[in-house]
């Protein structure tokens, strides 16, 4: 099959993986959430050799994550896993998880398992890294994510940019305390969590 191709992707790895390299330096089992395309999973597990870097996302994607990988044929990159949030999750533990342009697109329920499922599957210190749009304070950081936001809710209404303040309140409720937030090119940003108990 052609292997599917997102511009996003390459124009963002490098600003990610700068976040990614001070936050899973010493990690060891990373769980990706929403791989998409899968170019991520293929660049950073070829920058970040110490990770086993588990790619994942609902069944339809799969086929185009197993093009990038075996195309890349890394040796840290095991077969993509089929992970719908509300409903089985791998086994874990991972030691850290990352996700890229998912929150804004999930449903707020679906957002709300997202985080309640992480502690079942992380260790006691995970650190979750996220990339994507974020308001604050219920406010736009930009007149773009303004209307990036609009085109979001015309294709369904379950959709758009989230509040980093609710978020970090999902966060806490599952035992992970913001570590740093990044400013990312084209108003996105790369929030950091660690987890401090539960």
């Amino acid at each position: 099959m052609e292997k599917p191709h997102s511009p996003a992707c390459e124009r963002n790895r490098e600003p990610i993986l700068g976040v990614l390299r001070a936050h899973f330096a010493d990690r060891r089992r990373v769980l990706e959430i929403g791989s998409g395309s899968g170019q991520h999973a293929v660049h950073f597990a070829a920058a970040l050799p110490q990770l086993n870097w588990q790619s994942s996302d609902r069944a339809e994607y799969l086929p185009g994550i197993r093009a990038w990988l075996d195309e890349a044929a890394l040796p840290n990159t095991p077969a993509p896993l089929a992970l719908d949030v509300g409903g089985a999750w791998p086994s874990g533990p991972f030691d850290a998880v990352f996700s890229a342009n998912t929150l804004h697109i999930m449903a707020w329920p679906e957002l709300q398992q997202l985080f309640a499922r992480l502690p079942a599957v992380t260790t006691g210190d995970a650190v979750l890294v996220i990339y994507g749009p974020f308001n604050e304070h219920g406010r736009y950081s930009s007149d773009s994510n303004a209307a990036f936001d609009q085109s979001l809710k015309a294709r369904g209404a379950h959709m758009g940019i989230r509040d980093a303040e609710a978020v970090d309140a999902l966060a806490a409720a599952a035992g992970f305390a913001l570590v740093d937030d990044a400013a990312m090119p084209a108003n996105n940003r790369c929030r950091a969590w660690r987890r401090v108990h539960g």
